[in-house]
């Protein structure tokens, strides 16, 4: 098959794709009120009500800004600005099918990676795609929702790193605090909370290859349980979410929507940050500058700014604010107020082996196993979720099994996997390319080379991810002009052992394939179907290596770029506190803190660190307040609220204390 071919056939798919995402999005309108949420979602704070001065300003609105201004609106005498570049969610984003439609859209940052020869060599322009939501929720708005929470040797090591108060036993309560798990099989264990804002659900609709999967790792001789999250990591088990009641439980609406009513919580949309206003003479935070629609303003803040724009945009506000290296501030005529060299380095990422494909037959002959999109964008699925919240469109397509693997460059006897394995009822042919093409970033020819031939056929998905990466990427600015994306060098496979991990985290997907359970579906490994791919004629390791290296995939986990530790480590940005090392009244909340690449997912770890984070802010500032008789707690949230649950609006926005906003 050639480049055109595909190309044609996928450009004369879309429209019909596009329409159908319009109609759903219209009948979400109409029928699933519950979707909607008019009652309870956020209300955008109008330009001229923002305040000259706030107590606190979180930026960013995402996974940690969105939890952090949440927790700190609980006490009413403080005034809390959270300030979001993108918009609310949208109906579409609740629904778990439809994630890997969100990329590439106006909820998302759309950043690619520079171009480098030793990966993503099947990618266009040979930059990888790497998906950052902006929009209020951040990336829990745009991920796979997949909950996992870390090894506890992954805290323990960053206590170890000089972090005091980072262990796992310190940031267990913070993920029970965070959870309201609702799977009775795992929902008693005493390490699982019950009663938090995020929801933790199995996803509702499984395809039958589930089953099939789990069978296949028992028969390899690997523990099959009901949690991931349990005390043994080294386990399969199915897929558990943020999820509620089917759909995405996103930080926005687990955290904000709740308090949207708040008096003392300002949430602004569509504001972009530009800088961070530093006082060169006692190097000390005191406001913000940014853009809402054509107006440019700025802010006060009297206690402290949080910024929590993620592992990309935290550490370039850093440098465009003054803070960061020497080198890239004075080349792009940036005054330097902290030198900090490491802000913007120790990018880690979990890169994983995309087109992992394995083609099946059903031998009952009663149609697929797979999930295909033929299926899905069928009438009935539509009615199935619009009239009794079932049905396909609450599937999760990137994985339905999942678990972590030992290989043999691990140390014997770990306890911490090396690689994570997903397991999935889609696979890259199963959309024919409409969305997974382009929102991995893929070539027509590559794609075209690779899968063509075997579009919309019966297939599931084995994809590894590394879990630790030796290498180590880095940030650079483009320009000193905020509008311009910071450049993202990931530095994949630097070290040559990243690369021989997830060689065997690919060998184990075979092995999977050929276990008696899918010997009896028939599963072969697409590549030894084809003639002519893009790696033809290479065998072994070596073969492995070559598609690993053209289908690199970000899991969309980028961390470590405003590295937490001590004053000693030349290299971090904050201290075990989160604040800003030679800055005060700065914080850094987000994935970028992490000196180290949790084992998983990073959303859940991203949450526990802006819970810590909150009480952290509230202890420093706390014990001022309470000595004052004034001090009024907010309450608590009505985390299980229902959409019917009010019978008033959220109240308007107030109007603003005397004095009008300062604009520039």
């Amino acid at each position: 098959m050639n480049a055109q071919h595909t190309r044609m056939r996928i450009m004369l798919t879309r429209p019909t794709n596009v329409l159908i995402m319009l109609l759903l999005d219209a009948c979400i309108w109409l029928q699933r009120t519950d979707v909607v949420d008019f009652r309870n979602r956020v209300q955008d704070i109008p330009s001229q009500f923002i305040y000259d001065v706030y107590d606190f300003v979180v930026i960013g609105g995402g996974s940690a800004g969105a939890a952090v201004a949440a927790r700190l609106s609980e006490v009413c005498d403080w005034n809390v600005l959270l300030l979001e570049a993108g918009t609310d969610e949208t109906f579409l984003s609740d629904l778990p099918y439809l994630y890997p439609v969100l990329q590439k859209g106006r909820l998302d940052w759309m950043f690619e990676t520079e171009p480098n020869e030793r990966f993503c060599q099947g990618m266009r322009g040979n930059r990888c795609s790497w998906p950052r939501g902006k929009v209020l929720g951040g990336s829990s708005v745009l991920n796979a929702m997949m909950y996992v929470r870390g090894n506890a040797e992954d805290y323990d090591e960053w206590e170890r790193l000089g972090n005091a108060g980072w262990s796992w036993q310190d940031v267990l309560p913070y993920f029970v605090k965070m959870e309201n798990v609702r799977d009775p099989k795992i929902a008693g264990h005493p390490w699982h909370g019950r009663t938090g804002p995020i929801t933790v659900d199995l996803f509702r609709n499984q395809s039958s290859l589930q089953a099939y999967f789990l069978r296949a790792v028992k028969e390899l001789g690997v523990r099959v349980t009901d949690d991931i999250n349990g005390p043994d990591q080294l386990v399969f088990a199915p897929l558990h979410g943020s999820v509620r009641d089917g759909l995405r439980c996103s930080t926005a609406k687990g955290y904000l929507r709740p308090v949207a009513n708040r008096k003392n919580l300002h949430i602004s949309m569509n504001s972009v940050v530009e800088k961070v206003l530093i006082d060169p003479r006692d190097k000390r935070a005191y406001g913000v500058l940014f853009r809402k629609g054509n107006r440019r303003q700025y802010v006060l803040v009297t206690k402290e700014i949080v910024l929590s724009a993620g592992a990309l945009n935290s550490p370039h506000l850093l440098m465009l604010s003054g803070v960061g290296p020497r080198d890239q501030l004075e080349a792009h005529g940036i005054r330097v107020i902290q030198e900090l060299p490491g802000v913007g380095q120790n990018l880690q990422d979990h890169v994983a082996a995309g087109g992992g494909v394995f083609l099946i037959d059903n031998p009952a002959g009663t149609g697929p196993l797979s999930i295909r999109l033929l299926e899905v964008s069928d009438v009935s699925t539509a009615r199935d979720f619009l009239f009794h919240n079932q049905g396909r469109l609450l599937a999760m397509p990137s994985c339905e099994v999942m678990g972590f693997i030992n290989t043999k460059y691990n140390p014997p006897g770990s306890k911490r996997g090396d690689v994570q394995i997903f397991m999935s009822a889609q696979s890259d042919i199963s959309d024919g390319g409409t969305e997974g093409l382009a929102g991995a970033g893929l070539t027509y020819d590559y794609y075209a080379r690779n899968f063509e031939s075997w579009v919309y056929h019966d297939s599931f998905l084995i994809m590894p991810l590394l879990m630790r990466p030796e290498s180590r990427g880095r940030l650079e600015l483009a320009s000193a002009d905020p509008m311009d994306k910071i450049k993202i060098y990931p530095n994949y496979f630097a070290v040559d052992r990243d690369l021989d991990i997830l060689v065997e985290g690919l060998k184990f997907g075979v092995r999977v394939a050929q276990t008696a359970v899918m010997r009896s579906l028939n599963a072969t490994f697409i590549y030894d179907m084809q003639h002519g791919d893009t790696c033809h004629g290479r065998t072994g390791d070596d073969f492995f290596r070559c598609l690993i290296q053209h289908y690199s995939q970000t899991i969309y986990h980028p961390v470590g770029t405003a590295k937490m530790g001590p004053a000693r480590d030349r290299m971090a940005v904050v201290d075990a506190q989160l604040r800003v090392h030679g800055i005060g009244g700065l914080r850094v909340v987000d994935a970028s803190i992490m000196p180290t690449i949790t084992t998983g997912n990073t959303n859940a770890p991203t949450i526990m660190i802006a819970e810590r984070a909150a009480d952290l802010l509230k202890f420093a500032h706390l014990p001022a307040l309470l000595r004052e008789e004034h001090y009024r707690h907010c309450g608590s949230y009505n985390y299980e609220y229902h959409p019917y649950g009010s019978d008033t609006m959220p109240s308007q926005v107030q109007g603003a204390p005397k004095g009008a906003n300062r604009n520039v």
